[in-house]
This record gives structure tokens, C-alpha cells and sequence, in this order.
């Protein structure tokens, strides 16, 4: 039966794309974060074919849109994936602390960074 199932997905021939929005809406209002660099950061590091760097437009391409950024993939290609990269740019820029990344409730194929709540517990203990 499975290679039945496989035989029916190579005929189809049409390449499905995905596309993937990051939002960064809330760090680039406060100036904590730099859309372009974090595009730069994207296109040098998300790896096609096992290859970084190959963001050339045909599998792969990413765009800016003010305050988010949209990466359009042929499947197959993870959102879990672009979280993981968005997390290593944070760590990066020692924001990792500050900032969380969150898939969005409303639309299926978004992330938004968010900052962290901060409790004020520790300040209630010291007096």
C-alpha cells in the first residue's frame, strides 16, 4: 500500500508553498529590534538542501513587510524550524531573556515576539 501512496505524490508535480510570518511588531516599536538585520540573519542561516545560505528565490525566498517578516517555502519546510532560528538570533543578540517567540492564536502560519512577563515577586519578598 505505501508505495502506492508515494507513486500518487510524486504525479501531482506541482510544488505546494507555505508561506511563514514572523511578526516583530513589539521589539521594533521599542527599538530593540532591527527588521533588516534579522532578514540578513534569516537569508544567511536557513539551510536548503542541507546548504545555508541558498535563500535564491526558488524554494526558498523571504520578504519585509515593515514590522514582519514573510518566508515563502516549497513544503517540505518546518515552521518549528524558523522558531528555532528566531531563537538563536534573540540568543544572539542577548534578547532571549527579554523576548519570547509565540505562535499566534489567530492565523495558522504566524509567530510574534513577545516580551516576557515579569513578575514583581521579588520585590514583595525583600520588604
Amino acid at each position: 500500500m505505501r508505495p502506492a501512496l508515494v507513486q500518487k505524490a510524486k504525479k501531482s508535480g506541482k510544488k505546494q508553498t507555505v508561506k511563514y510570518t514572523i511578526d516583530c511588531s513589539q521589539p521594533v516599536s521599542d527599538e530593540v529590534l532591527d527588521v533588516a538585520s534579522f532578514e540578513k540573519f534569516l537569508t544567511d542561516r536557513i539551510k536548503v538542501n542541507g546548504k545555508a545560505g541558498l535563500t535564491d528565490g526558488s524554494s526558498v525566498s523571504i520578504s519585509c513587510e515593515k514590522t514582519k517578516l514573510v518566508v515563502s517555502a516549497e513544503l517540505p519546510f518546518s515552521k518549528r524550524y524558523l522558531k528555532y532560528l528566531t531563537k538563536k538570533y534573540l540568543k544572539k543578540l542577548q534578547l532571549r531573556d527579554y523576548l519570547r517567540v509565540v505562535a499566534s492564536g489567530s492565523a495558522k502560519n504566524t509567530y510574534e515576539m513577545k516580551y516576557l512577563a515579569v513578575s514583581n515577586a521579588g520585590a514583595d519578598e525583600e520588604e
